[in-house]
């Protein structure tokens, strides 16, 4: 669902990315990213506020079909309505149809929006580290790990993400019995929005 529990993305976009626009250069990392919503979501936030060009954006999944799925940009029609409706929830500054072609009863996403995109196949239960990011987005994972593992996907992100980077849970997630849970500060508690560390 494209902008999925859409206030997340209105404080991303009102409360985090004042904070991001002072980074030189920006990778986000959504985490599990099935097939693609939460990335092409973030993707056009991204590119209305002006950030896009300084931006990579990685998704991964452990899911090579939902990744292939994610890299076509292409979403039944009949799906879009809601998309449409929590665009406007989430703040979007524009239509969202000014972003997709409809053809055949798909949607199909502009090409333009995976030209700073990455795909990969990423397992958070077995792979290491491999960028540093300025935002990780990881919601409605977690809550099928158990506690060990939850505990290691936490400490990957908290090793991922630069001093004052951001990452953002689900709305049933927390960090509260996580060994990592100190390396972070809560940023926006409603929107189980984190910040790495205690910047000034």
């Amino acid at each position: 669902m494209l902008y999925r529990d859409s206030a997340y993305f209105l404080a991303l976009r009102q409360q985090v990315i004042p904070h991001l626009r002072t980074f030189p250069s920006i990778k986000v990392w959504v985490a599990g990213c099935s097939s693609g919503e939460e990335l092409y979501s973030l993707a056009i936030l991204f590119r209305e506020e002006g950030l896009e060009p300084k931006t990579m954006f990685y998704g991964t999944d452990i899911d090579t079909d939902a990744l292939r799925k994610a890299e076509s940009g292409i979403y039944s029609l009949d799906r879009v309505a809601d998309f449409s409706r929590n665009n406007v929830t989430g703040g979007g500054e524009s239509s969202l149809s000014d972003y997709y072609t409809a053809a055949y009863g798909d949607a199909v996403f502009d090409s333009s929006l995976r030209q700073r995109m990455v795909f990969s196949d990423h397992s958070l239960a077995a792979d290491a580290v491999f960028a540093e990011m300025q935002l990780i987005s990881c919601r409605n994972v977690l809550i099928y790990f158990d506690p060990p593992l939850q505990d290691r996907a936490i400490g990957l992100f908290s090793e991922s993400l630069v001093r004052g980077g951001f990452l953002g849970l689900g709305a049933t997630e927390n960090l509260r019995f996580s060994s990592h849970a100190s390396d972070f500060t809560s940023f926006c508690k409603d929107e189980r929005i984190y910040r790495k560390g205690n910047p000034v």
